[in-house]
């Protein structure tokens, strides 16, 4: 049975976007991975294109409420901002939380290369984390 998971932050549209969609592809069918926000934005154009680079196909990523998943059981809820941990409400079930701070980089104020760096940052932390956690959750 595949181990299902949540990806939360505040707008779903970069972060959780991230850890979603490496999730998905490091971990294959060992996982079933959501993302969902407190307050969904839409995706933010470069988290497309940071997963592309990876050869992560994230062109129908859509960012998702987290009230369509309220009902749901998940093994895992993982929050990836202090918001949205900080918000985060009950879900039914024998859930784990885990939380993963990291910086947003939609809120990053630069030129179009300094942008670009700190979404690849992002994505880099994000895969730093998510490696070590597979190997855990799957011993």
């Amino acid at each position: 049975m595949a181990i299902k998971v949540l990806f939360l932050c505040s707008g779903n549209s970069v972060r959780s976007q991230i850890a979603e969609h490496i999730l998905r592809s490091l971990g294959g069918n060992n996982f079933e991975v959501f993302s969902a926000g407190t307050s969904p934005r839409g995706v933010h154009p470069l988290t497309i294109k940071v997963l592309e680079e990876m050869h992560i196909d994230a062109s129908k990523a859509q960012s998702k409420s987290l009230d369509t998943f309220l009902d749901q059981q998940f093994n895992y809820i993982i929050t990836v901002c202090d918001r949205a941990r900080d918000s985060c409400p009950t879900f039914p079930g024998d859930t784990q939380r885990i939380h993963w701070g990291f910086d947003d980089p939609a809120a990053f104020e630069g030129d179009e290369a300094e942008t670009i760096k700190t979404f690849r940052r992002i994505r880099t932390e994000i895969v730093s984390r998510i490696r070590p956690w597979i190997a855990a959750v799957n011993k």
